[in-house]
């Protein structure tokens, strides 16, 4: 996933320049692009990098924890202490 982070924002980083430059370029599908729409996207694209890096880094920690610190599975039954109720007094 950090592969494909740092592919984003290389992409990100053409995006802003030549939407920095021409808006007509990388918006050619809209009739009037203008920079404040490249700064939007670029906004989004940087977010988005962003979370896919930390996402990324998150993952490779976790895999390179050992299996005795991880988490119990879901699909394992760990006993759960819970109060015996109380017998009624009978009159």
């Amino acid at each position: 996933m950090v592969n494909y982070a740092f592919d984003l924002a290389l992409w990100t980083i053409l995006f802003f320049i030549t939407g920095m430059y021409k808006p007509q370029w990388p918006l050619f599908f809209l009739k009037k692009p203008d920079r404040f729409m490249i700064i939007v996207i670029t906004t989004v694209f940087v977010m988005a990098t962003f979370t896919l890096y930390g996402e990324g880094e998150r993952l490779e920690k976790v895999a390179k924890q050992p299996v005795s610190e991880t988490l119990t599975p879901p699909h394992v039954a760990v006993p759960v202490p819970v109060p015996a109720p109380e017998k009624p007094a009978i009159k």
